[in-house]
């Protein structure tokens, strides 16, 4: 499968700080009350890098990525996208610069369509104004065609063009995991980031999410933040790995530099 960046208009590289860095954390801290929950993480991910976030559980790898689009408000730090501080945006906000993502438990609408759930997807990209809307003119007639084809386009890319009329919630597990792939896809990023896509899939299904991650970012150049548990999986397609331990971080580099690392060795299995 190969595609052409412009035709589901994504353009990652406009987003670049002038270092070619997508999307930089700076000692970023987050507590809830007398809990540390995240304790000045830095890290960044460049054009056309995968970044595998990993970590034992609680670690604080979903609570970054809630920093970072905005769900929660950093306690302390900064997060930029390109040269931008976005920090404490709403997640509209966010979702508007160019920051997409999908959920560990994919947070579909089951009732509607597949394409109907990539549309609610470029809700922030619509041009119209409440009179146009309300008079139906032409101009909202082409503006609404031209989000189908864009939506139409993702759904080519990740393979369910014949599912785009079936009830989301109708599909499998593993469908529905790629469908809420797609729909981030669809809004246009020019950061994805990616919380557990893999996680309760069958072996083939995390086979075609893998391939569809490594599209995505040789095809379209885009920057990627993964959160993963498949170690195999991170350790056959990541640029490189970030490691969180208890809201610090512990190791960043090439992955089987930091997979084989005694630290983070210790951080998962425990010793003797």
């Amino acid at each position: 499968m190969t595609v052409d960046s412009s035709v589901i208009g994504l353009k990652p590289a406009d987003s670049a700080a002038s270092n070619g860095v997508a999307l930089s954390v700076e000692s970023v801290s987050l507590a809830f009350g007398g809990l540390t929950v995240l304790n000045g993480i830095s890290l960044n991910v460049r054009v056309g890098e995968l970044l595998a976030l990993i970590g034992p559980n609680g670690a604080g790898k979903t609570s970054l990525l809630n920093c970072i689009s905005g769900l929660y408000r950093p306690s302390a730090g900064r997060v930029r996208l390109g040269d931008a501080d976005i920090t404490g945006l709403r997640p509209d906000r966010v979702a508007q610069l160019g920051i997409s993502r999908t959920f560990q438990h994919g947070e579909l609408f089951p009732q509607m369509s597949v394409i109907d759930n990539l549309l609610a997807a470029r809700h922030a990209r619509i041009r119209t104004s409440v009179l146009a809307e309300m008079c139906r003119m032409r101009t909202i007639r082409g503006e609404e065609e031209r989000h189908r084809c864009r939506a139409e386009d993702v759904l080519k890319f990740v393979g369910l063009e014949r599912s785009r009329d079936v009830a989301a919630g109708d599909l499998s597990f593993g469908q529905q995991k790629i469908v809420g792939f797609a729909r981030a896809l669809a809004a246009e990023p020019s950061v994805l980031l990616l919380d557990e896509p893999s996680a309760g899939l069958s072996r083939d299904d995390r086979e075609n999410l893998a391939y569809l991650i490594l599209m995505s970012k040789s095809e379209l150049a885009l920057p990627i933040i993964w959160i993963e548990h498949d170690m195999e999986m991170v350790s056959d397609i990541a640029d490189r790995i970030h490691v969180l331990d208890y809201g610090r971080s512990l190791a960043d580099g090439a992955p089987r530099e930091v997979l084989d690392s005694p630290e983070v060795i210790k951080a998962y299995l425990g010793e003797a």
